[in-house]
């Protein structure tokens, strides 16, 4: 795609988005004022599609009917557009015979000026139909809300995109994907996911989670989302942090490169450089393993309790500042469980649902 029809469908993204029936917020307005100053090509684009769209009005009215997810009927669409022909006609048809409707001293001019309409009308046409191809590959995909992939607790799962990323789902995440001509976007609800993303530099890659956004063009990273705070480790090219929760819209953007891991908590981010277990450890998961090394009990059980809808819980907190290490089945704490009982003071009472970890 050219960069002159790259911008022009980004203005149409922006103009159907606006349009569309869906919440139309302060910020969105901002944003969309910010890519108009960006540049006066962004600038021409928009007012020129903008226009197509008040002299085609009969383009909303069109889509009032259509149910969200459902795209309107191209052939209606264009009948829609050229009706002012027929209107043009009916008035026509009542001019009573010999009589004319243009002023004595303009006849002369007459096919001059209807020629000039015949162009206005061609130019309003052609518009519109960009303004249609829009509607049709992103304002109306952005009514339907994209996509959505879950997993349940244990289990993980790969997909494999349209635009050739694959995104590969941890236990218990729930997330949407919505791939439109200027971006491609997942909202993550909860969970964890790795994002192998396949470059394509006009449209960057955005993980929406707990008001951050983690951009990339082309690149392999990790998000993690534990309530509102965030982990993200990047394994291959660089990505960066948008704060737009509690950090703000202004406050700093957070560039996280290569064998790097970022950690938001609250209003902090603090970016800082993995080692290479440490990175293999934290993201073991895809094998379905958990890799502990030196960590306490209790953040081995938290790990755990992410995998299994049956609990671990340590009654005695004594318990849970023991260090351990080893490789153990994501959905399989049996080992875990073997390895506290038989190396450590603890013991393991099994009450049904839960498992609890106590003093001998």
């Amino acid at each position: 795609m050219s960069h002159s029809r790259q911008i022009e469908s980004e203005a149409a993204a922006w103009l159907a988005r606006r349009e569309g029936g869906a919440p139309w917020s302060a910020d969105d307005e901002a944003a969309l004022a910010a890519w108009r100053a960006a540049s006066t090509a962004h600038q021409v684009a928009f007012i020129r599609l903008e226009a197509a769209w008040k002299e085609s009005a009969r383009l909303k009215a069109l889509g009032a009917g259509i149910p969200a997810g459902a795209s309107p009927d191209p052939e209606q669409l264009r009948r829609s557009i050229f009706l002012g022909r027929g209107r043009f006609e009916s008035a026509r048809a009542v001019i009573p015979p010999g009589r004319s409707l243009v002023p004595h001293g303009l006849r002369g001019r007459r096919r001059g000026i209807l020629a000039l309409a015949s162009r206005r009308l061609w130019v309003s046409a052609s518009a519109a139909s960009v303004l249609i191809a829009a509607l049709l590959t992103a304002g109306w995909f952005l009514r339907s809300g994209g996509t959505d992939y879950r997993t349940a607790v244990g289990a993980l799962k790969t997909v494999h995109l349209a635009d050739g990323s694959e995104v590969t789902l941890n236990t218990d995440t729930d997330l949407t994907v919505l791939l439109t001509q200027g971006e491609r976007h997942v909202d993550l609800r909860r969970g964890e996911a790795f994002f192998q993303v396949a470059k394509d530099p006009t449209r960057p890659f955005v993980v929406q989670a707990a008001g951050e956004r983690v951009v990339a063009v082309g690149t392999e990273f990790s998000v993690r989302r534990e309530g509102q705070n965030l982990q993200v480790i990047v394994t291959d090219g660089k990505v960066r942090l948008e704060g737009q929760g509690s950090r703000g819209p202004d406050a700093p953007v957070a560039f996280v490169p290569a064998g790097h891991a970022a950690r938001v908590v609250a209003s902090e981010v603090l970016v800082k450089p993995e080692a290479p277990a440490e990175g293999e450890a934290a993201l073991s998961w895809r094998r379905g393993y958990l890799i502990f090394h030196d960590t306490s009990i209790a953040d081995a059980v938290a790990e755990f309790n992410r995998y299994s809808t049956r609990k671990i819980v340590i009654e005695d907190p004594a318990i849970g500042s023991i260090r351990i290490g080893g490789n153990f089945r994501s959905t399989s704490s049996e080992a875990f469980l073997r390895l506290l009982s038989d190396g450590f003071p603890v013991r393991v009472d099994d009450r049904g649902d839960e498992v609890f970890l106590t003093r001998p």
